[in-house]
């Protein structure tokens, strides 16, 4: 059984972890043809994996000495390391015997919880200048390049503590984790990682309900169209971008896309655009998108405009909008709008006394 001792501010994903265990799966994972461990996978009520854990013991070895050191390390279902927390009685040591403060199990967390760290390819013996073997496992100890560059990578006098760990929360055992996870992949579990919180599975999730040719699965486009609208706009972009364009095709579809696009923050609301771009106009979107027409600034006018103009045909309902604006106070916006009604030689009288009153007044435009 672990005991859980908290002994640093828990993120929300650490909090999240703190799921009733009603059954942990073991896995024997070996390293380097010689080295295993047990990995453990925690399993709700539902027995549905939570998150992965392990019991750790590892000697944190300098020259000549070696101490022991006893943590425990939290992992999600996708391998990204969350937390830590200690058996009961253990702490974390540096060099000259003092104990971690809480200052430095909050910096440890830090340090631990970046994937990208410059610890990631820095060999053990880098951190050891020459000649000073005999010194205290500080970076202002040594002079070296490396450690300079690392100092603020590391706690001041727990350097090999926090280089070991990092490479224990960062290493392979991120791919067995991986592998673990896709053994488990299952509708419900799809489900559950594209409608949490977690971004890092609606990413796992999406590229496995969304096939190559951008085909997404029907039992999951209603959580896929939430991640949409949802409040991360880099999920939400990676969704419109890896669903394939005949998707909105349909014209409820078009509507909901245009609908999204009237409340979307404006970076996504160019990707979907940009999407528009690459999908015939049904007759509710043509009418609706000529209708909001001068609603935008000027960016948006122009890449609007061209996809209305880029219509091999446009519904009559979608000319009278456009007709509608040639009175816009904006004259820029008004003459590209009678420039496109005229390449579309509309028939309808209405649109057509609208385009003759405005000719009228500008009687140089031809």
């Amino acid at each position: 059984m672990v005991v859980f001792l908290p002994l640093f501010r828990f993120s929300e994903v650490a909090a999240a972890a703190e799921t009733k265990l009603e059954n942990v799966r073991e896995f024997t994972i070996t390293e380097n043809d010689t080295t295993t461990y047990t990995l453990k996978l925690a399993l709700d009520e539902n027995d549905q994996p939570s998150y992965f854990f392990r019991n750790i013991f590892t000697p944190v070895c300098l020259t000549g000495e070696c101490k022991p050191v006893y943590i425990n390390f939290y992992w999600d279902l996708l391998g990204n390391y969350t937390r830590f927390d200690f058996p009961p009685g253990e702490v974390l040591t540096k060099m000259d015997h003092r104990e971690f403060k809480q200052e430095d199990y909050d910096k440890l967390q830090d340090i631990l919880s970046r994937p990208n760290s410059l610890l990631k390819d820095i060999a053990m013996e880098d951190l050891v200048g020459k000649g000073t073997e005999n010194l205290a496992d500080s970076v202002d100890a040594k002079a070296g390049a490396t450690l300079k560059t690392v100092k603020n990578e590391v706690i001041d006098g727990a350097v090999y503590t926090c280089y070991t760990l990092w490479h224990i929360a960062h290493g392979s055992v991120v791919d067995e984790m991986l592998k673990i996870t896709e053994s488990y992949k299952s509708e419900p579990l799809l489900h559950r990682f594209l409608t949490g919180t977690n971004h890092f599975y609606q990413y796992w999730a999406m590229e496995r309900v969304i096939d190559k040719t951008g085909k997404l699965a029907e039992p999951f486009s209603t959580d896929v169209l939430k991640i949409i609208r949802g409040k991360n706009v880099f999920t939400a972009r990676f969704a419109l971008q890896k669903i394939g364009d005949p998707y909105f095709f349909d014209p409820s579809r078009q509507v909901w896309l245009w609908e999204t696009y009237r409340t979307a923050p404006y970076p996504l609301q160019l990707v979907i655009l940009k999407k528009l771009t690459k999908i015939p106009f049904r007759a509710p979107l043509a009418e609706m998108t000529a209708k909001d027409l001068v609603k935008t600034n000027s960016e948006q006018f122009a890449l609007l405009l061209k996809l209305l103009a880029d219509q091999p045909k446009l519904p009559e309902k979608a000319m009278q909008n456009l007709a509608a604006h040639l009175t816009n106070p904006n004259p820029d916006y008004a003459t590209e709008i009678y420039r496109v009604l005229t390449a579309f030689h509309p028939k309808n009288r209405d649109v057509l006394a609208k385009m003759t009153a405005y000719k009228t007044k500008r009687p140089s435009i031809p």
